[in-house]
């Protein structure tokens, strides 16, 4: 369990880049979440040595890769504020990059994956439904937020099928995982559009997407 000690470094950089921001230390900010990021893909690293499935393994790990990229990306729209939204669009991007690459990670694991798919994106028709009455966001956004977050729902319905076809630790890690980091997306968008912004949303926000991206990177420890 001595790599444990790198998933509580990365909550502490965490508080720490929060605290950065809540002064608006947007610079030190952007250095202390890439540095709380890096620390969930040494983890995953360490975790993929010796995996069983090293297909799996590799993939989770560059999933891992995009997001701490994409992480940096997002906290440089506070850097550079006159390309704020362009900034955000690119990390999210980013991001989805990688949770497709998380997807192609657990597809062969999956039960009757394509099932799963379709439940997925009926799933992302109610839960965006339910966003939009929320939010107000550009039109292009909007666009990009309902294919983001159906991969991530998508992502979220071929992790549990997976639990199902083989039921054990490194399975339901990963869906929790999963689950954190779709709970903190959807946290995240109604924070930014949502017409009024606050903090402590924010908090919760990257709390929820650390701990995420912890448990996918512990993952790999179980397996």
């Amino acid at each position: 369990m001595s790599h444990l000690w790198l998933a509580v470094l990365c909550l502490v950089l965490m508080a720490a880049f929060i605290i950065a921001e809540y002064r608006e230390k947007w610079v030190a900010g952007v250095a202390l979440k890439g540095a709380a990021s890096l620390c969930f893909v040494i983890l995953g690293i360490l975790g993929s040595r010796g995996a069983a499935d090293t297909r799996f393994a590799g993939f989770v790990v560059a999933g891992l890769a995009v997001g701490a990229v994409a992480d940096v990306l997002l906290n440089l729209r506070y850097v550079y504020k006159k390309w704020d939204k362009l900034i955000f669009a690119a990390g999210t991007l980013v991001f989805l990059v990688g949770h497709v690459l998380y997807s192609i990670a657990v597809w062969p694991r999956a039960a009757i994956p394509w099932l799963f798919v379709i439940i997925g994106a009926v799933a992302t028709f109610f839960i965006m439904r339910w966003i939009f009455s929320k939010i107000d966001a550009p039109g292009a956004l909007k666009a990009i937020g309902v294919f983001y977050v159906g991969i991530v729902v998508v992502l979220n319905f071929l992790a549990l099928s997976a639990l199902f076809n083989n039921l054990g630790a490194q399975s339901l890690v990963f869906l929790l995982g999963t689950a954190f980091f779709l709970v903190s997306d959807i946290v995240l968008i109604l924070n930014t559009f949502g017409g009024n912004p606050q903090f402590k949303r924010r908090m919760l926000n990257l709390t929820l997407y650390y701990i995420g991206q912890i448990l996918i990177a512990q993952s790999l420890f179980l397996g």
